[in-house]
């Protein structure tokens, strides 16, 4: 799906309002290989396609998504549509998260990054853990995301869904997530810790679908593009490192 688009909470969020960064809880993702994207039979679009083999390192991604307490405590404002602290922050450009992480990491002395785009499809999919659900988090994505048939038209509170394998929230729906990568073609070959294309004129990729997409695009494979200036009420991110 090529798309250019125009809960339990635990101390995540105790001092967003004074300035303080709250807590960032992260879930470890042991590296493994997996098969990535989409056979052609089973894709709407040749750009999801083929299937190719991608091993990772080890790395970590965010629990949740990140939060409009957490953009707050670091950026001073609030761009997002939805408005609450327990929200996940949204209406963001690429641009506009690649200042946040280089404030927080400044603010923190940490190496907060976004996924790469095999990064976030590997622990969307579970990890090692994958079960091998035909959505992410499960074969019954009512229970898994806020999607567009359940969702009332708006963002709910990020990890009020159900989990997936790795215990990662939100993977599927309530907002789509930017990765690191510029769009870029799949190739057949194997893969060990791909980076995306160097650049790319249609835009970068961003992962999941949102609380206004139909259930197919809560596949792990699917992938969505657009300019890394854009900004939309269905894209927020993820932190990795």
């Amino acid at each position: 799906m090529f798309l250019i688009i125009i809960g339990t909470m635990h101390c995540l969020f105790l001092s967003a309002y004074n300035n303080d960064i709250p807590e960032i809880e992260m879930v470890v993702v042991e590296g493994g290989t997996f098969t990535m994207g989409f056979d052609a039979h089973e894709a709407e679009h040749t750009y999801e396609t083929p299937k190719h083999q991608v091993a990772l390192s080890d790395y970590k991604i965010g629990k949740y998504e990140v939060t409009q307490a957490l953009w707050e405590a670091v950026m001073g404002d609030n761009p997002s549509v939805f408005k609450g602290p327990y929200l996940p922050v949204e209406n963001v450009s690429w641009y506009d998260v690649d200042l946040f992480i280089k404030k927080l990491n400044k603010l923190t002395g940490k190496h907060y990054r976004l996924p790469t785009e095999a990064e976030w499809e590997f622990a969307a999919r579970g990890g090692n853990k994958s079960k091998g659900y035909v959505y992410i988090g499960g074969d019954e994505i009512d229970s898994a995301a806020w999607h567009f048939g359940n969702s009332d038209k708006c963002t709910h509170a990020v990890g009020s869904s159900g989990a997936n394998e790795l215990g990662v929230f939100d993977m599927a729906g309530n907002v789509s997530e930017w990765t690191q990568d510029w769009y870029g073609h799949y190739s057949e070959k194997p893969q060990k810790n791909p980076k995306g294309a160097k650049s790319s004129d249609i835009g970068k990729i961003f992962r999941g679908g949102s609380f206004a997409n139909l259930l197919n695009y809560n596949k792990p494979s699917c992938r969505f593009v657009s300019n890394p200036n854009f900004k939309s009420p269905t894209i927020g991110f993820r932190l990795a490192e």
